[in-house]
């Protein structure tokens, strides 16, 4: 079990280690829509539509990223009072009541909309420029994610008192 558990946290690890250069092209894309539209006068909705798949990919990883270093938003005026075992506890029960039910919900809802979504390989809506199925799928992600890390959330060892 201590061995899934380290491939699992190893395989979020790699997600999140790659996922984290996604924001230098989405600041690249972001930075190029005004010169592309106003001096070019072309493809800045076709760099806006690869900002937004880029970007729904980013924070798909962040999202668990920042769960996976507790630097989430919690509520760290009672918090701070406890010993490290209750944190630690109040962090599993958390995982367990919050975040593990969330997860299963975002994957059993999306799940069929991602499906479709990436069979045709949908596009944007208003510019029929291809990737929209990215967007769905990076909200599968999310859930997938999310589900991998509330498990070993759940099942990490109690600190020592």
């Amino acid at each position: 079990m201590e061995r899934l558990a380290g491939m699992t946290s190893a395989g979020i690890g790699a997600a999140l280690a790659g996922g984290r250069w996604l924001i230098l092209p989405i600041a690249l894309l972001l930075f190029l829509q005004w010169p592309l539209r106003e001096v070019v006068h072309a493809y800045s909705r076709e760099a806006n539509d690869l900002g937004q798949c880029l970007f729904a990919l980013y924070v798909a990883v962040a999202v668990t990223a920042a769960t996976r270093a507790r630097a989430h938003l919690a509520s760290d005026i009672f918090a701070h009072r406890y010993g490290p075992v209750t944190r630690a506890r109040l962090a599993r029960i958390g995982a367990a009541i919050g975040l593990l039910p969330w997860s299963l919900w975002l994957l059993g809802a999306g799940w069929d909309m991602a499906w479709r979504s990436t069979l045709s390989l949908e596009a944007f809506p208003e510019t029929y420029n291809p990737g929209f199925f990215l967007v769905k799928l990076a909200m599968w992600l999310l859930g997938l994610l999310a589900f991998a890390q509330a498990l070993l959330d759940i099942a990490r060892p109690e600190p020592a008192a």
